[in-house]
C-alpha cells in the first residue's frame, strides 16, 4: 500500500523533500509516555518527601536538646515550726520528707500535702548538735557536738515494692497516688503494684575527738573507696580553730565477710588566730580539705601525705567586700561552688599550674562566674547525679543551675522570703523536684523537668571548661565507668574527625582513580578497557566491614612494622613508573608497537610489583637515613632532625616548579629539536632531562628544607606527630580503595562521552595524546569529573564500618596522619545500641545524624553549584 506523500519545496534550498502524511502514533505509546513521565514525577516528589521526611525526624529528635525546664506542680504548706532545724532530706520519688533538729528528734512528712507522719528520735544522750556534715546522697550523717565528741548517723528512706494484698487493711488516702498507715507511704506504681516508702535511722557511738568540753564548731564528712576497701573519713574544727582529720580504712574479706579497720588522725596545720570557720569540705578520697571563712576566704589543705598534711594555699573567692554565703562541691569532689552575700555565684577548680605559688603546685582558679541573683545566697544543694545544683538567696529566689552549661535552667520563688534561722534546701535525687524549708516550719515545694540540662549550642559547639582540663576545649566523652563522670558532647570533635577521614581518603583515592580513568579512556586499547572497567566496578561490591576487618587485624600491624617502607612507597611507585615511562620511550617503534596493548598494561603492574618490593629492601636503609633509624622515635622528636623529611616532601613541589620554568624558556625550543631526531634517541634525551631535572629538584628541595629548619618550621607537631596503630593513613588508603571505583567509573564514563572529533582536532593540531587528555578532554569532561569526586566524598563523610574498625575511634583536634579520630556516623553506630531511649545521648546521636545529613546537603549543594559552572564552559568548548 502507497503512502500519501506532499511535496515541500525549503524555501532558499532549490530542492524537494518527501515528507509521509497521515502518520499517527499509537495510544499504547501515549498512555506508556504518559505513564513514565507521571511515575518519574510522581518519584521525585516522593524522593523529596522523603528526604524532608527524615530531616524532620532528626530535628524532632534533638530538639527537645534545647528546651528550657517545665515546672509540672507547685506546693506549699506549713509544718511544725523548727527554728533550730540543722538537716532535711526527701526520697528519689518525692514521697516521703524530713527535717533533724540538734536534739535528735526526726520529723517526717508527706511531700504532696504535707500531712506529718511517725518520725524516730537520735538518741543524742541528751545533748544538742553544734555542726552537721552529710555525703552527697544527704544520707549518710555526722554530727559533732558541745563536748567534743562525733557520731555517725544513716538516716534515709527504704523503698520497697509490694503487692495489693500484703499491704496493710486500713490505710489513710493523702492524694490520688499514695496512702499511709501513719508511719510509712503506699503509692501505687504501674502493674498493679504498691510502693512503700518508709523512714530508716541508725546511729552509732559516741566518738571523742577533741579533748573534752572543747566544742566542735564544723565538720565535713566523705565516703570512699571500694566495696571491698570501704573509706570514712571526716575533719572537724574546734571551738579554737583546730583542725583534725581522721580516716578509717576498712578492708572486707570477700570470703568470710570479715571486716578490718585502722582509724589514723592527723592535725592539720593552725589557721590564722582568730579565724571563725563557717564550712568545711573534705573530698571522696580525703587528699583535699577545704575550709571557709566568713569573709569569703577558703583554706585549703594538702593531705595527699596524711601524716604530714600542709596548708597549700589560702584565697578569696568571693568579690571584694563579699562575705561567704555558701561553699559546697559538685558530683565528683572537683569543682567548689562559692555564694556570696551579694548574690554572686562563681565556681573554681583545683588546677596544677608550674607558676603557683602553692605549697603543691596546684591553685583554686575560677572557672566560670554564673548569673548572679537578686539577693544574698543562703543555702544551696547539689546533684547526686549531674553537675546541678540549686541556690536560694535572701529573698527566696530559687534557682535551679547547671555548672558546666552555665545556664540557669528554672527560676521559682517561694510564697514568702525565707525569715531567720537556717533554712534548709533540698534538690530531688532524681533532680526533678526541689523542696525549701523555712525554720518557721513553711515548706515549697516544686516538681519539674528539665531533662537535658548539659545541652547548649555553646557546650555542643563551642569550647568548655572540664573538670581536671588545663583549659577549655572541645571534648566528646559520653559514658565513663563511675558515677562520678560528666559526660561530654561536643560535636566539634567528630566532625572535625569526619572531615579529616575525608580529607586523608580523597588525597589517596582521586589521583589513582583520575588517573586511572584517563588512561583506560585515552591510552588503552578498549579490550583492554572492556576487561578493567568492569573489575573495577566489582571492588565496590567488597563489603565495608570486611576491608574494616581487613585494615585493623592485617593492615595496620603490617603499616606499623613496615613504616618506612610504607612512606618510601609513596615515593618510590610513581618514581618507578615515571622511570619506566622514560625507558618505554627509548624502545624501537616497531617493538613499542608491538608491546602495546595488554603486554604493555601488564608491565605496567610488572613495575608496581618491582616498586613496591624496593621499598620494601630499602626500608630500613631509608628508616636510618631520614629518620635516624626509628621512624616512630622521629614522629615524637625523639631522635633526627625535620631536614630529611621536608626535602623528600617538598620534592615533587620542586619538580613540578623546575618543570614549569623550563617550559616557559626552552621548552619550545627543546620540543621542536626532538621532532627532529628518531624516537630512541628522543627518548634517550628526554630521560636525560628528566634525570638532571629530578637531581636538581632534589637539590632545591633539600636547600629549601634545610632554610625552612633554620628558621624554626619543623612539620612534627602538626601533620606528623606521634605514632598510634590504628591512624588516618590506614583509614585513608582502606577508604580510599572503597570509594575509587565510585569515581573511577563516572569519571571515566564522562571522559568518553567527550565527542571525538574534539580529539581529533587536538591531534591534528600537533597535540600530542597526553596533550589532548589533559588540555582538551579533562576540561570538557570537567563537570562529570567533578561529580565523580562529589560523589566519592559523599561516600567517605558518611563511611561508618571502616572507621569504626580501623580509626582506633579518637575524638581529638589534630591532623596528625599517625594518630586516630572519630566521625560522625561511627560514634552513631556504636553509641546508639546503649543509649537509653529519650536520654540526652541518644538525643546527642540524633543531632549528630542531622548535622551529618546538613554537612552533606550542604557539600552536594556546593558540588552542584560548581558542577554547572564546570558544565557551562564545557558548553562553550
Amino acid at each position: 500500500m502507497s503512502e500519501n506523500t506532499d511535496d515541500s519545496t525549503v524555501s532558499g534550498g532549490g530542492y524537494k523533500r518527501l515528507l509521509p502524511t497521515g502518520r499517527t502514533t499509537r495510544k499504547s505509546v501515549l498512555v506508556a509516555d504518559r505513564f513514565a513521565d507521571v511515575s518519574i514525577t510522581l518519584g521525585g516528589l516522593l524522593v523529596i518527601i522523603a528526604v524532608f521526611g527524615i530531616l524532620a525526624f532528626l530535628a524532632r529528635e534533638a530538639i527537645p536538646l534545647f528546651l528550657d525546664g517545665e515546672i509540672k506542680r507547685q506546693d506549699a504548706y506549713v509544718l511544725e515550726a523548727s527554728p533550730e532545724m540543722v538537716w532535711a532530706n526527701a526520697d528519689e520519688y518525692q514521697t516521703m520528707g524530713l527535717r533533724i533538729d540538734p536534739d535528735g528528734r526526726v520529723t517526717t512528712y508527706h511531700i504532696g500535702t504535707g500531712r506529718p507522719l511517725a518520725g524516730v528520735a537520735l538518741d543524742f544522750g541528751g545533748a544538742q548538735a553544734t555542726a552537721v556534715g552529710a555525703t552527697n546522697n544527704r544520707e549518710d550523717l555526722l554530727f559533732g557536738f558541745a563536748d567534743g565528741s562525733v557520731r555517725f548517723a544513716h538516716v534515709g528512706f527504704e523503698s520497697k515494692v509490694m503487692r495489693p494484698e500484703d499491704i496493710p487493711a486500713v490505710l489513710t488516702e493523702l492524694n490520688e497516688q499514695d496512702m499511709t498507715d501513719g508511719i510509712s507511704v503506699f503509692r501505687r506504681v504501674p502493674g498493679n503494684q504498691i510502693r512503700r516508702i518508709s523512714l530508716t535511722a541508725e546511729l552509732s557511738d559516741a566518738e571523742q575527738i577533741v579533748p573534752e568540753g572543747v566544742p566542735i564548731a564544723a565538720v565535713g564528712y566523705a565516703l570512699g573507696g571500694t566495696i571491698e576497701r570501704p573509706t570514712r573519713s571526716f575533719v572537724s574544727f574546734d571551738s579554737f580553730g583546730v583542725g583534725r582529720l581522721t580516716r578509717a580504712d576498712s578492708r572486707i574479706n570477700l570470703m568470710t565477710g570479715a571486716e578490718t579497720v585502722t582509724t589514723r588522725t592527723t592535725t592539720l596545720p593552725s589557721l590564722p588566730a582568730g579565724t571563725p570557720v563557717k564550712k568545711v569540705l573534705l573530698t571522696g578520697q580525703a587528699d583535699q580539705v577545704y575550709v571557709g571563712v566568713a569573709d569569703g576566704t577558703v583554706f585549703r589543705f594538702d593531705t595527699r601525705d596524711f601524716e604530714n598534711p600542709v596548708l597549700a594555699e589560702s584565697q578569696r573567692l568571693t568579690p571584694e567586700g563579699v562575705d561567704l554565703g555558701v561553699l559546697g562541691f559538685l558530683i565528683g569532689d572537683q569543682t567548689i561552688v562559692v555564694g556570696g552575700s551579694d548574690g554572686s555565684v562563681r565556681m573554681y577548680f583545683r588546677l596544677q599550674e608550674d607558676a603557683a605559688q602553692t605549697e603543691d603546685g596546684y591553685r583554686m582558679v575560677m572557672a566560670r562566674e554564673l548569673e548572679p541573683q537578686p539577693a544574698g545566697i543562703v543555702a544551696y544543694d547539689v546533684s547526686q547525679r549531674r553537675k546541678s545544683f540549686v541556690t536560694l538567696d535572701a529573698q527566696g529566689n530559687l534557682w535551679y543551675r547547671h555548672g558546666t552549661s552555665e545556664q540557669v535552667l528554672l527560676r521559682v520563688a517561694q510564697d514568702k522570703p525565707s525569715g531567720e534561722g537556717r533554712v534548709q534546701v533540698v534538690l530531688m535525687p532524681r533532680d526533678d523536684g526541689a523542696s525549701v524549708l523555712d525554720p518557721s516550719g513553711a515548706v515549697d515545694h516544686w516538681r519539674f523537668s528539665v531533662p537535658h540540662p548539659e545541652t547548649t549550642w555553646s557546650s555542643i559547639f563551642g569550647e568548655i571548661w572540664y573538670e581536671g582540663y588545663e583549659e577549655p576545649n572541645y571534648t566528646w566523652q559520653s559514658s565513663s565507668g563511675t558515677d562520678l563522670f560528666e559526660p561530654k558532647f561536643s560535636l566539634v570533635p567528630l566532625i572535625f574527625g569526619t572531615l579529616k577521614a575525608t580529607v586523608y581518603s580523597l588525597m589517596f583515592a582521586v589521583p589513582i582513580a583520575l588517573l586511572a580513568a584517563i588512561y583506560t579512556s585515552e591510552f588503552v586499547h578498549r579490550r583492554v578497557r572492556a576487561t578493567v572497567k568492569p573489575m573495577m566496578e566489582m571492588m565496590e561490591s567488597l563489603p565495608t566491614v570486611v576491608l574494616g576487618f581487613i585494615a585493623a587485624l592485617i593492615l595496620a600491624p603490617i603499616v606499623e612494622s613496615w613504616i618506612a617502607a610504607v612512606v618510601l612507597g609513596f615515593v618510590a611507585l610513581p618514581l618507578g613508573l615515571m622511570v619506566a615511562a622514560q625507558l618505554w620511550q627509548m624502545l624501537p617503534p616497531h617493538v613499542a608497537l608491538k608491546l602495546n596493548g595488554i603486554p604493555k598494561f601488564l608491565f605496567m603492574f610488572v613495575v608496581i610489583g618491582i616498586s613496591a618490593l624496593v621499598a620494601r629492601l630499602l626500608g630500613p636503609s631509608f628508616e636510618q637515613a631520614f629518620f635516624a633509624g626509628d621512624f616512630k622515635a622521629w614522629t615524637n622528636r625523639d631522635v633526627g632532625g625535620a631536614v630529611p623529611f621536608m626535602s623528600l616532601f617538598l620534592w615533587p613541589l620542586a619538580f613540578v616548579l623546575l618543570t614549569m620554568a623550563f617550559n616557559r624558556t626552552i621548552g619550545t625550543a627543546y620540543r621542536m629539536h626532538l621532532r627532529g631526531v628518531s624516537r630512541q634517541r628522543a627518548g634517550v634525551l628526554d630521560g636525560a632531562r628528566w634525570l638532571s631535572m629530578a637531581v636538581t629538584s632534589a637539590l632545591l628541595a633539600w636547600m629549601a628544607a634545610t632554610a625552612l629548619a633554620a628558621g624554626g618550621f619543623d612539620p612534627r607537631g602538626g601533620v606528623i606527630d606521634t605514632y598510634v596503630q590504628r591512624n588516618a593513613l590506614v583509614v585513608g588508603m582502606v577508604m580510599g580503595f572503597a570509594i575509587i571505583p565510585n569515581i573511577y567509573t563516572l569519571a571515566e564514563d564522562a571522559l568518553n562521552a567527550v565527542p571525538g572529533q574534539l580529539r581529533a582536532a587536538s591531534l591534528a593540531a600537533g597535540a600530542t595524546p597526553w596533550q589532548t587528555a589533559v588540555w582538551v578532554v579533562l576540561p570538557t569532561a570537567m563537570s562529570g569529573v567533578f561529580a565523580a569526586c562529589m560523589i566519592g566524598m559523599g561516600r567517605a563523610v558518611g563511611e561508618t564500618m571502616i572507621v569504626v574498625m580501623a580509626a582506633g575511634n579518637t575524638p581529638v583536634l589534630d591532623w596528625n596522619i599517625f594518630n586516630g579520630l572519630r566521625t560522625l556516623s561511627a560514634t552513631i553506630a556504636v553509641e546508639l545500641p546503649e543509649a537509653v531511649v529519650g536520654g540526652t545521648l541518644y538525643r546527642m546521636l540524633f543531632l549528630a545524624a542531622l548535622t551529618l545529613f546538613v554537612m552533606t546537603f550542604v557539600i552536594n549543594t556546593v558540588a552542584e553549584v560548581i558542577r554547572q559552572r564546570f558544565r557551562k564552559r564545557a558548553f562553550q568548548l
